[in-house]
């Protein structure tokens, strides 16, 4: 049973957990979001900087919390990619030097493998393989898990990831940022039938749509061209609760659709969900109620695993550490890499 301290500095939260195997012994979130609000968007040096301010009161909390010492840690884990360069080279320097200046073994963590791992976090007797629908800002795929550090990449965004879309959106009607909680929020008030929205399709050569992979740019012009409409036509205040349920709807079902096709064409009978799009009310809903009526399980994470954080980052390494896997000193951040190239990261331990 590893026991890992694990560090997540991947976009603009700062975190730091313990976690031992599937048990989540503490979590330190320390979040970005009122600094970046007035920009609209995250500022990569400004993240960068804030990572380097509150990382190391972070990974004090989180030991003091999970009342464990340096004796207990197993390794120390840091999210490597993808994410912003910069602010990764925070996490990953400090984890790195921890790990030498502690002789532990170092782990370098795909965050998006973090956050397939959050769901054996919320139910730890899951087990490959399944289908994981990760959604967030950054990315929206269907990942074939078949093991740790297994897997296949069946269905993506073209365009737009779904949380990309919803912050879009909210910006357009003037709802700030960041735009799924707000567009969540004025949705449960909202009449999900008021405005008809395209799904979006990938067409394929052959004829016919590509039946996982999805697209939200079409359906984001469409929100921009009712918007426009209805301010042309001196609607004033605009019905955002209206178009937030309906914008919302459109993407849950969208997502919904694809996730079980896919699952029941590969004869996977579970489902788990992971990224910040993941805490979504309206996908929560109709995922559960395809899962009823298709005989599907589907997981979803806790709200406070959905979005960044470094509980996930831990589960996964600890598999890994479990495995025999570490990663070399000389590893460094990395922009992107695909998810399928996770064992990329690690080389076996060395055995006595």
């Amino acid at each position: 049973m590893a026991t890992v301290l694990a560090l997540e500095t991947s976009c603009d939260e700062t975190a730091a957990a313990i976690v031992r195997d599937r048990t989540l012994l503490s979590s330190v979130v320390a979040s970005q979001i009122e600094i970046h609000r007035p920009y609209g968007g995250i500022v990569p040096e400004v993240a960068s900087r804030h990572h380097v301010v509150t990382l190391g009161d972070s990974i004090s909390a989180a030991l003091t919390q999970a009342g464990v010492g340096w004796n207990d840690i197993d390794g120390v884990a840091a999210t490597c990619t993808p994410g912003l360069v910069g602010a990764l080279m925070v996490g990953l320097t400090a984890g790195k030097t921890l790990a030498m200046v502690r002789q532990k073994p170092f782990l370098g963590v795909h965050h998006l493998e973090g956050h397939i791992y959050a769901n054996y976090l919320a139910s730890p007797d899951l087990q490959p393989p399944y289908l994981c629908l990760l959604v967030s800002g950054g990315h929206t795929s269907l990942i074939y898990v078949k093991g740790c550090g297994q897997y296949q990449t069946l269905g993506q965004t073209r365009d737009d990831a779904a949380g990309e879309a919803f912050d879009k959106v909210a910006r357009l009607m003037g709802l700030g940022y960041p735009g799924g909680p707000v567009i969540d929020r004025l949705a449960q008030q909202g009449d999900p039938k008021a405005f008809p929205l395209p799904e979006g399709n990938i067409s394929l050569p052959t004829g016919g749509f590509h039946p996982y992979d999805s697209s939200f740019s079409g359906l984001k012009t469409a929100m921009l061209r009712l918007v426009e409409k209805l301010r042309a036509e001196g609607i004033d205040p605009l019905p955002v609760a209206d178009l937030a349920a309906s914008f919302q709807a459109t993407v849950a079902r969208s997502l919904t659709r694809r996730v079980v096709a896919c699952a029941r064409d590969y004869g996977l009978s579970t489902v788990a969900v992971g990224g910040g799009v993941a805490a979504n009310s309206g996908l929560r809903h109709h995922l559960q109620q395809a899962a009823t009526d298709h005989d599907l399980r589907v997981i979803f994470p806790p709200l406070s695993l959905c979005t960044d954080n470094a509980a996930m980052i831990g589960c996964a390494a600890a598999d890994h550490l479990n495995q025999g896997h570490r990663s070399g000193p000389e590893l460094g951040p990395r922009s992107r890499l695909d998810l399928a190239q996770v064992m990329d990261l690690y080389s076996p331990i060395p055995r006595p």
